[in-house]
């Protein structure tokens, strides 16, 4: 069965040729700063994953979903669903697996400060990884 094999936050995450680039990456508190009286700002937040899938599984179509959602798991923020689908590269050893790297970037606005997380979940028997973070304010006085 397919498998989560990285998951994580970073400022900024993208792939290129199947590498996975990130800055900022593995942090576990957002910090809102907002004047007094206002709303904050959506924050955007980049999701960094790796599946792993077996040889006997490639060529294969895999679903995979990935959510934020607060910590009592109780509302989605936002989710995403997709097909993760690896082939067997010439030259790759039988029986090995292979690994495919994905980036995510949204804008969120979170509704409170507190504990969220990212939920990963692939193939049919729902291979979960979960990210657990904070979202903390830092209110400054009105002028």
């Amino acid at each position: 069965m397919p498998e989560i094999a990285l998951l994580t936050l970073a400022n900024h995450v993208e792939v290129q040729n199947g590498l996975l680039y990130m800055n900022g990456g593995g942090w576990d508190t957002l910090t809102r700063t907002y004047v007094e009286g206002r709303e904050p700002d959506a924050n955007l937040i980049s999701i960094a994953l790796a599946t792993l899938v077996h040889w006997d599984e490639a060529n294969e179509k895999h679903q995979l979903t990935i959510w934020v959602e607060d910590e009592d798991g109780g509302s989605r923020l936002i989710q995403w669903q997709l097909d993760v689908e690896v082939g067997r590269p010439p030259g790759r050893t039988p029986g090995s697996d292979s690994r495919s790297a994905l980036a995510l970037n949204a804008t969120i606005a979170f509704p409170h400060e507190g504990g969220y997380r990212v939920v990963a979940e692939v193939g049919e028997a729902r291979h979960q990884q979960t990210y657990p973070f904070r979202v903390v304010d830092q209110v400054t006085p009105a002028t």
